[in-house]
C-alpha cells in the first residue's frame, strides 16, 4: 500500500515509517523542513514538502496514496496554552482529507487522545468522550463518522504520555521541574493515574489500523492502564538523587506550572477490546521500566567554550 503520513519525522512518526516499511508498504512522508526531508529519505522514505498549515500540500499527499495516516498536531500552540487553536488547525485539516478521501474507501486513520474520555474512571475503546472540554476529541468523532461518505476511517486514541528515546512530552518536562526545584514533587497522595504506552507499541498498533481496522473503528493504544503519578516522581527522585515530597493543590500551579492540570488528573484507559479485536499486544518496557533504563535523565554534554 502507499501511504501518506503526516507528522512522519515526529516522535512515533519516526517509529512508524520502519514499521510500515518492514510491513512492505511504500511510504510517502510530509516534510517542511531540509532535515525531515533527509531523515524521510534515510529510512526508505519519499518526501513531500508542505506542513499542516499547507492544505495544498495535504491534499495532493492523499489524493496520491492508498491510505493515509494523520499523527500532525500544533503541538507549538497546544503547549502555549492555545489548544482551540490547535483542535481548529486539526479540524482543518481532517475536513479536507474527508474531502479528498470521499468515495474512495481508502482507510483514513487519525491520532486521538484518551485524556478526558471518562476522568475518575477506566476509559474504554466504546466511551466517546461526549462531556470532555476536550475539542480533539470532536475532531475525533468526525473522522469517525466518515465512513458514511466512503472512507474507511478509524482513531487511534493515545494516552498523554507516549514514551521512549527521544521523549519530548510529559516526562521530560515533570524531570526538568525536579531538577529545577531541587525536589521530585507529586500532588496530594499521587495515587491519581496515568495511562501510557511506549512510542514503538503506538506504532505498530496504528499499522494494524491501517491495515485492518473496520471503518469506525476506536482503537486504544494503552501499554499501562494507569501508572500512579507518586510512582513516576519515585523513579525521578531516585534518579536524581532528590528528595521526595507531596504538595498540595493550592501549591501545584506555582510549582509545576502548566502540567498541574495534568498531573493532577485521574485519567487511566484500558486496552482490552483493542487487544481482543486486533490482537495488539505490547511488547516493550512500560513507563517505569523505562524510566529505570536511565536515557530520560541523560543531559547532553557540556561544549567547551
Amino acid at each position: 500500500m502507499r501511504v501518506f503520513v503526516t507528522g512522519a519525522t515526529g516522535f512515533i512518526g519516526s517509529a512508524l515509517v520502519p514499521e510500515l516499511r518492514g510491513a512492505g508498504h511504500q511510504v510517502v512522508g510530509l516534510a517542511r523542513l531540509d532535515a525531515a526531508v533527509e531523515t524521510l529519505g534515510a529510512a526508505g522514505a519519499e518526501a513531500l514538502r508542505g506542513d499542516l498549515k499547507d492544505l495544498d500540500s495535504l491534499r495532493a499527499g492523499a489524493d496520491d496514496a492508498e491510505g493515509v495516516v494523520h499523527l500532525a498536531y500544533r503541538h507549538d500552540l497546544s503547549f502555549s496554552g492555545d489548544f482551540d487553536g490547535a483542535a481548529a488547525a486539526d479540524r482543518r485539516a481532517i475536513d479536507m482529507f474527508g474531502e479528498a478521501l470521499a468515495g474512495t474507501e481508502r482507510p483514513f486513520v487519525i491520532a486521538s487522545g484518551t485524556a478526558g474520555l471518562a476522568p475518575g474512571q477506566v476509559a474504554t475503546e466504546r466511551d466517546a468522550g461526549a462531556t470532555s472540554p476536550n475539542p480533539r476529541l470532536a475532531n475525533a468523532q468526525t473522522t469517525l463518522a466518515f465512513p458514511s461518505r466512503g472512507i474507511r476511517s478509524s482513531i487511534v486514541r493515545l494516552p498523554p504520555t507516549v514514551h521512549g528515546e527521544g521523549d519530548h512530552g510529559f516526562v521530560p518536562a515533570l524531570i526538568q521541574v525536579a531538577r529545577d526545584r531541587g525536589v521530585s514533587a507529586y500532588i496530594g497522595d499521587g495515587a491519581n493515574r496515568w495511562p501510557t504506552v511506549h512510542r514503538l507499541d503506538a506504532a505498530r498498533l496504528f499499522r494494524l489500523a491501517l491495515e485492518n481496522a473496520p471503518a469506525g473503528s476506536v482503537l486504544h493504544a494503552v501499554g499501562d492502564e494507569g501508572v500512579p503519578i507518586r510512582a513516576v516522581a519515585e523513579v525521578i527522585a531516585r534518579k536524581l538523587e532528590l528528595p521526595l515530597r507531596s504538595i498540595t493543590p493550592e501549591e501545584a500551579a506555582d510549582h509545576f506550572g502548566f502540567l498541574a492540570g495534568f498531573l493532577a488528573a485521574d485519567i487511566p484507559a484500558s486496552s482490552a477490546i483493542t487487544r481482543e479485536r486486533f490482537g495488539w499486544q505490547p511488547t516493550r518496557p512500560g513507563l517505569l521500566a523505562d524510566l529505570e533504563q536511565g536515557h530520560y535523565f541523560e543531559q547532553p554534554a557540556a561544549v567547551a567554550s
